[in-house]
C-alpha cells in the first residue's frame, strides 16, 4: 500500500464511504467496510478519521462539493440573466440525473443525523452548508453581471437551498424526466426576477 499524504488518504476514504453508504446504506455502512472499499486497513481509516460524526461531516461536504464545482463553472455570465440562472439549475440538474444515488445519500444522511443521539449538529451543519454555497454562488454571480437584488442574501440563499432540497427529493421519488424542462423554466424566471435590479 503507498504511503499518501493524509489529506489524499482521508479524501481517498470519504470518497469510499459515499460509494458504501450510497450503495449499502448509512447505518449498515461499517468503518470496516468503508476501509475495504477503499482497499487500506481499518488502521488506516482510524489514523485518519477520530470518529464516524467527523467522516459523516467529511462525506457531507464533500457530496456538496461535487456538484458546487459543477454548478460554479456553469454560472459564467451569458447573454441574459435567465440564460446565466438557467446554466446553474442545468448544470445542478444535470448532476441530479447523472448521480442519483449520490442525493438520495444526502437525505439519507439528514435522517440519520436527526435520529442518532449527538450527532443532530451534523444534520443543522449540512443545511448550514447548503446556505452557505448558495451565498457564496448569489454573490459570485452578483459581482459578475452587477447585480442588486430585491430580498437580502441570506434569504435568498436559505429559499434556494429549500427550494432545490425539495425539487430534487420530488425526481428521485417520481423521476419523469419529460417534467423537468418546464419546472427548470419556471424556476429560472422566479429566481431572475428576485435578483433583477429594481
Amino acid at each position: 500500500m503507498a504511503r499518501l499524504p493524509s489529506a489524499e488518504r482521508r479524501r481517498q476514504l470519504t470518497e469510499a464511504a459515499i460509494r458504501a453508504m450510497a450503495r449499502d446504506g448509512v447505518p449498515r455502512t461499517t468503518t470496516r467496510s468503508i476501509a475495504a472499499e477503499a482497499g487500506v486497513s481499518l488502521s488506516v481509516f482510524h489514523y485518519c478519521f477520530d470518529s464516524k460524526q467527523q467522516l459523516i461531516e467529511s462525506v457531507i461536504t464533500t457530496i456538496t462539493g461535487h456538484y458546487v464545482t459543477v454548478v460554479k463553472e456553469a454560472l459564467r455570465p451569458r447573454a441574459t440573466l435567465e440564460e446565466t440562472v438557467r446554466a446553474g439549475f442545468q448544470a445542478y440538474w444535470d448532476h441530479v440525473r447523472a448521480h442519483p444515488d449520490e442525493h438520495m445519500l444526502t437525505y439519507e444522511l439528514t435522517q440519520y443525523a436527526l435520529r442518532q443521539p449527538g450527532f443532530e449538529h451534523l444534520a443543522r451543519r449540512q443545511y448550514e452548508l447548503y446556505a452557505e454555497t448558495y451565498t457564496e454562488l448569489i454573490e459570485q454571480l452578483r459581482q459578475a453581471m452587477g447585480l442588486r437584488l430585491r430580498v437580502p442574501v441570506p434569504v435568498l440563499a436559505r429559499y434556494l437551498a429549500a427550494m432545490t432540497d425539495g425539487l430534487t427529493l420530488n425526481y428521485l421519488v417520481l423521476g419523469d424526466d419529460s417534467a423537468w424542462t418546464g419546472i427548470l423554466d419556471t424556476v429560472t424566471a422566479h429566481v431572475a426576477g428576485l435578483v433583477r435590479e429594481n
